[in-house]
């Protein structure tokens, strides 16, 4: 197997879980087996994937293929969150020349994302409310708080672009936000909300298209996120020229 080792959710964490073949080359599926080695190298016998993880990484969170999941979630894993991975290619489907003008209703205006996240937090936690494909219902406030504190400080998922917006109303009060990051060289959609009560439907596709346009003029070629299973954003994004790439699971294993 092929992963990057890092943290989730107080546990050790294999992203972006590979099966490999006898070559060392992705498997579509978790299907095919593996060949254990010993200390010398030498062949001792096939390994099932879900054994190993079963096995070997009790405790972890492992985010890969859906198959591999799926397998998994038989066994007694617990799905952590099921999501698409999706990239608009700037260069093939640039922003229409509008978008950088794409005006916001009366009472509400973009700023700069330099500020604290106490001043993001409870617009945030209001998008992200029970019942939204992406609460976390494992995580109390205080956790939610400083998830979002490394993410501004850039050290959840690479550090923050020029090109993050948020939107304030006439108090001055943040009531939704587009989050961008370097995510090892890629920028990222990091994070899109919107207060439900305090902004307005389609607040997060004008904020989109303004933060896109921004991205366009400095010269990115790309940008990509990911979205729950389940999230109506999805629907936005693909309408913006997001198009999937990859389908992954995160379970946590028994």
């Amino acid at each position: 197997m092929r992963y990057l080792r890092g943290e989730r959710v107080g546990r050790p964490w294999a992203d972006l879980l590979e099966v490999l073949d006898a070559d060392g080359i992705a498997a579509a599926a978790a299907g095919p087996t593996g060949t254990a080695v010993d200390a010398t190298g030498a062949a001792v016998g096939p390994v099932d994937p879900v054994e190993f993880v079963l096995s070997d990484m009790s405790g972890w969170v492992v985010s890969g293929p859906v198959g591999l999941g799926e397998q998994l979630l038989h066994r007694g894993a617990t799905v952590l969150r099921h999501a698409h991975t999706m990239e608009l290619d700037l260069i093939a489907c640039p922003p229409s020349a509008d978008w950088a003008q794409t005006p916001l209703r009366s009472g509400f205006r973009t700023v700069p994302c330099d500020r604290d996240a106490e001043e993001l937090f409870p617009a945030k936690r209001a998008a992200f409310a029970p019942g939204h494909p992406d609460h976390s219902p494992e995580l109390d406030d205080q956790s939610r708080m400083e998830r979002l504190a490394a993410l501004l400080a850039g050290k959840d998922i690479g550090p923050v672009l020029p090109c993050s917006r948020l939107v304030v109303d006439d108090a001055d009060q943040v009531v939704a936000g587009a989050i961008l990051t370097n995510r090892d060289g890629l920028p990222w959609i990091a994070s899109v909300f919107r207060h439900p009560d305090l902004g307005y439907p389609g607040l997060g596709g004008d904020l989109l298209r303004l933060v896109l346009a921004d991205v366009a003029d400095r010269g990115l070629t790309e940008v990509g996120l990911a979205v729950s299973e389940g999230n109506q954003a999805q629907r936005l994004y693909e309408k913006l020229g997001f198009r999937l790439t990859n389908t992954s699971l995160t379970v946590i294993v028994p």
